[in-house]
């Protein structure tokens, strides 16, 4: 799979580290914050599409019941004939 290049301005700029080019224990707990947050916004859009594709599976697997019951029903209806002499 090949990496898609992402513009400058869509990223987001990085920390900046403590002078003399130490990365802090707050740089590193700000970096595990916002990835946290990016995650759980994917978790949410993952559970809307679960629901959406699960509602959806249960009306269609309805109406598959309704149309195959239905021909069952006419294949065994009793047809009954009544002639006036």
């Amino acid at each position: 799979m090949t990496a898609t290049p992402t513009s400058p301005s869509s990223r987001p700029a990085p920390a900046a580290a403590a002078p003399g080019g130490r990365i802090t224990r707050a740089d590193i707990e700000a970096k595990l914050r916002q990835i946290q947050g990016d995650v759980e916004t994917g978790v949410e859009s993952g559970r809307d599409i679960g629901r959406i594709a699960a509602i959806g599976g249960a009306v269609l697997g309805v109406f598959v019941i309704y149309f195959l019951g239905r021909r069952h029903g006419r294949k065994k209806r009793t047809i009954v004939e009544i002639k006036r002499v």
